[in-house]
């Protein structure tokens, strides 16, 4: 998901992808344990997500944005 789109979003919504994004993680990495995952990218870019939504969290937080 690009920044844009997630600014575009209230923070109740993007607290629910969070959630959703941490339960992707979580099957991402059982994947990884089991030697199940197709692509090995899935895992890096789960994490960037993570951090792009902090990211947006904490600039309205701060006022930031």
């Amino acid at each position: 998901m690009k920044i844009e789109e997630i600014r575009a979003l209230s923070g109740e919504e993007i607290k629910k992808q969070l959630d959703s994004v941490y339960r992707e993680l979580l099957e991402v990495r059982f994947k990884l344990a089991t030697k199940q995952l197709q692509n090995n990218r899935e895992l890096p870019n789960l994490k960037k997500d993570i951090a792009r939504f902090k990211t947006v969290l904490r600039e309205r937080t701060l006022g930031i944005r």
